[in-house]
């Protein structure tokens, strides 16, 4: 049995192939067939260079759909897609290049120049290009190949992608993420969050992490549901089409937007059947008035790039209470099925209720490493199999998880990570400072 999980997600396509799979904020419109075409010319490609199993494609562009089906098709062909933050300047993609050594290296037009240089330097043999108007090198080469394509075999426990973490000592480790991983996140939250063909998924996040890349996307194609496809988050622009949408996964920075937005209300909410938040903690606050002024409770969930998702609050009442639980503000919910966590002290026992603890993962969704690092991936799990998130949270009484914050120095903003450590470096470079510190704080 092929295991690739692009076989898995072309299973849930729709029967005809010409219904609308994605609309975009231009008016650009692509059908299945077009997803299962472009992909397929884009995986002959791949295959005409002959490159060895399991190579890597680093891809640093802006938001595309073709960009997305360079990631279906680097899956089709076998290969481990590598996805880089665009913001990313020369230093970053030194480090990110020189450590993940990609076959294939895709930017903008625009950054060719100095990315084609720092690639062939570090051994990369091929650069492409590709912008957000379906423009680029990397396009014209891929339409001379055929639109039929048989996708690699593949184990569950082959390499499909390597998403890069910050550091707290400033190297960022490569998250090993197999195919067998990323299809047991999409089919537990496939079931979960009730995706079905009817469904309508505004997609308004980036798509080189987690969030919009593989929860947002897997969920659309795993169902077969179409995809209102957004460039960019731009709240006015999110409003006009949240009346024709069902589903909405956000930071929460989206909500509190949102919320300022005085054209909010219930009626252009109306047609909704789940708002989603996660990458960041929620306010409280901000959790209510969403209560209040759409009539819709955030579902929150916590999940990292080494795991994906991990918890979730009910979609429906759980039947674990009886039909009792539902969704708390300020908590990420229970573990998702198939997910065994536990909240332990430095000894890796289980603290009481309520008591604030590591947060500690098991199952069939947990990355099989850090990139070449051995050593640290071992610092990382504990004795019986559990990964360290790194997380701090407590557990009450009906099972909900709260997170307490980083057991690091995390800054969270956005939904993006960072830490003090990467900006202190700049800082302490510019001339007249000696020595500097960075903190967080809350900002609604």
């Amino acid at each position: 049995m092929n295991a690739n999980l692009y076989v898995a997600l072309r299973q849930g396509f729709p029967q005809d192939l010409d219904n609308l799979a994605i609309e975009t904020d231009q008016g650009l419109c692509y059908s299945w067939r077009d997803l299962e075409r472009a992909s397929a010319m884009l995986a002959n490609w791949l295959d005409s260079l002959q490159l060895p199993r399991g190579s890597r494609i680093a891809v640093q562009v802006d938001k595309s759909v073709e960009a997305m089906m360079l990631y279906l098709a680097t899956l089709r062909a076998g290969h481990v897609f590598l996805p880089l933050n665009p913001a990313y300047q020369s230093a970053e993609l030194d480090y990110f290049i020189g450590d993940a050594e990609p076959a294939v290296v895709v930017c903008t037009p625009a950054n060719f120049g100095w990315v084609s240089k720092l690639a062939f330097q570090k051994g990369s043999r091929y650069v492409m290009t590709l912008d957000d108007q379906r423009g680029g090198s990397l396009l014209q080469r891929a339409a001379h190949h055929s639109d039929q394509h048989v996708a690699a075999l593949c184990r569950p426990d082959d390499l499909a992608a390597i998403l890069y973490t910050s550091g707290t000592t400033g190297r960022s480790k490569g998250a090993m993420l197999s195919h067998g991983n990323l299809l047991s996140s999409a089919e537990c939250l496939h079931r979960y969050w009730g995706f079905t063909a009817d469904d309508v998924l505004l997609h308004a996040l980036p798509i080189f992490h987690v969030h919009g890349l593989f929860v947002a996307i897997h969920a659309a194609l795993f169902s077969g549901c179409t995809v209102r496809w957004h460039a960019k988050f731009e709240p006015s622009r999110v409003l006009d089409d949240l009346p024709r949408t069902t589903v909405f996964m956000g930071v929460p920075t989206f909500y509190t937007r949102l919320l300022a937005m005085p054209l909010l209300n219930a009626q252009v909410c109306s047609q909704m059947r789940l708002f989603i938040s996660g990458s960041a903690p929620m306010l409280v606050d901000t959790f209510e008035q969403w209560q209040q002024r759409t009539g819709h409770t955030v579902l929150e969930r916590y999940g990292m790039s080494e795991t994906l998702m991990l918890t979730s609050n009910p979609y429906r009442a759980d039947e674990r209470f009886g039909g009792l639980a539902k969704r708390v503000g300020g908590s990420v919910g229970f573990p998702l099925p198939g997910v065994t966590l536990r909240i332990a002290n430095p000894q890796h026992q289980e603290v009481a209720l309520g008591e604030v603890g590591s947060i500690q993962v098991k199952g069939a969704n947990v990355f099989a490493g850090y990139w070449r690092m051995p050593e640290k991936t071992a610092q990382e799990f504990t004795a019986d199999g559990f990964f360290m998130t790194g997380d701090m949270g407590t557990r009450d009484a009906q099972g909900y998880v709260r997170i307490a914050g980083r057991s690091k120095d995390l800054i969270i903003s956005g939904g993006l990570n960072v830490y003090p450590v990467e900006i202190e470096d700049a800082l302490n470079k510019l001339p007249g400072v000696l020595e500097s510190a960075v903190v967080g704080i809350p900002h609604a």
